[in-house]
């Protein structure tokens, strides 16, 4: 006869045996070669060690797979409104307030950038350990979901300088990722925490489209 806490965790659709690194993996690529789009509401927590503050930052993402490109649009609700656009090689900071975008090509670092946007987000488990070091450091409930704790070191050494340690927490239901710690340099570090997360959203072309104005200025970095 099944015990009571067998029988709780299968009514939880949790898994009830022990992970590994492979079987995480495998479990991303199962979910990345499904994907066609996501939605999700998110709180980012951007913590300075010097001044000991965090910033926290609320909104919502959109990602979309067409063919082999992959569009992001990030809508940051509060505390300021902003939207960052990811759209054919081409990354876009539009801030309201300012009525300025500032225009990021991709270029040469376009693998190295996709990488961190579909960061547990419709990446797959082999993409991942093509761009970072991956150890598994076990099973952690995150908002009463089990999911898999991974820690990452990126290989590339310009990323490793300024995020020299990347953990993820993965649904190990549905592969996706619910929690990612981007850990800097003199101890400041990014949370981002996701919730409602739909993979089957309807979401229209306009969503991947900014909302300017005739009098926005379009800037580039130089150099």
């Amino acid at each position: 006869m099944l015990s009571v806490a067998v029988l709780w965790l299968i009514s939880l659709n949790l898994p009830t045996q022990a992970q590994t690194l492979d079987d995480v993996l495998r479990k991303m690529d199962e979910a990345s070669a499904h994907f066609q789009a996501a939605r999700a509401d998110f709180v980012f927590d951007q913590y300075q060690r010097v001044v000991d503050d965090h910033d926290l930052q609320r909104g919502t993402v959109y990602y979309r797979r067409t063919g082999q490109q992959i569009e992001m649009m990030a809508e940051f609700k509060q505390p300021d409104t902003k939207f960052v656009l990811y759209k054919n090689d081409l990354l876009q900071v539009y801030e309201p307030k300012i009525d300025q975008v500032m225009q990021y090509a991709a270029g040469a670092n376009r693998e190295q950038l996709e990488s961190f946007l579909v960061l547990g987000f419709g990446g797959s488990g082999k993409d991942l350990t093509k761009s970072f070091e991956v150890s598994y450091q076990g099973e952690e409930q995150i908002d009463n979901l089990a999911t898999a704790k991974l820690f990452l070191i990126p290989k590339d050494e310009k990323t490793r300088s300024n995020f020299p340690q990347i953990i993820l927490w993965i649904d190990l239901n549905t592969g996706i990722s619910v929690q990612q710690k981007l850990v800097q340099t003199q101890g400041d570090y990014r949370v981002a925490k996701y919730s409602a997360i739909n993979l089957k959203p309807r979401i229209g072309n306009d969503v991947f489209q900014l909302k300017t104005t005739k009098k926005t200025q379009f800037l580039s970095p130089r150099g």
